[in-house]
């Protein structure tokens, strides 16, 4: 079996144009959050028009002279059992565009904010494939509920590990976002993927 690491990697460090930068307001954050969810919805509701219900082909009742207000069909939308108005037809497109930009200053602040909450540790995590593996790194380092766990890559080794334990979320460095990292109670780095976070993040202007 592997062996797990208890101890942080003290050779590793967080930079802090990425760990500690300033965060003035939450807007961006809250923005960059939205997106994660609105991108990832999907739209499956679809209603009929009034064109599109079954029946209501023969005119409910004369033009005049019933005293009743007229009507041409009893699939009208104000009818019980009539078309939808207004109603999604499954092609709508919820998506919210942030360019790469605000996504990568997004993600800084994020870290920053789960950083001086003391939620980010550095662990190397090895494994050869066994589930309990992943239980020992859990039980041996204190990490309890929802654990965000982020490589530099998936392994089928890593992913065999972790598949079947509920509470650890495996990601890839540069795949990280503001939804991931808010909403994860311990954030779990490997030393090779703060190198890759670092890679990916510092080109984003201060």
């Amino acid at each position: 079996m592997a062996e797990t690491v208890k101890t942080p990697v003290a050779k590793t460090t967080l930079p802090k144009d990425i760990f500690d930068v300033d965060v003035n307001n939450h807007e961006l954050l809250k923005l960059a959050y939205d997106s994660f969810l609105a991108n990832a919805r999907s739209a499956h509701a679809n209603t009929k028009k009034r064109g599109q219900v079954s029946g209501g082909g023969i005119k409910p009742w004369k033009q005049k002279g019933t005293g009743r207000a007229r009507f041409g069909s009893s699939r009208n939308p104000i009818w019980r059992g009539g078309g939808i108005a207004f109603g999604p037809n499954g092609t709508e497109n919820h998506s919210i565009k942030l360019s790469t930009t605000s996504k990568r200053v997004a993600i800084r602040q994020a870290l920053t904010l789960a950083n001086k909450a003391k939620k980010i540790v550095i662990l190397d995590f090895k494994t050869s494939g066994k589930t309990s593996d992943a239980a020992k790194f859990l039980t041996t380092n204190k990490l309890e509920r929802k654990v965000l766990l982020v490589v530099d890559e998936k392994t089928p080794q890593i992913l065999r590990s972790t598949n079947n334990i509920q509470n650890i979320l495996l990601i890839r460095a540069n795949y990280l976002s503001v939804y991931h990292i808010l909403n994860a109670d311990k954030i779990v780095l490997t030393p090779k993927s703060v190198e890759v976070i670092k890679t990916w993040l510092t080109k984003v202007g201060k």
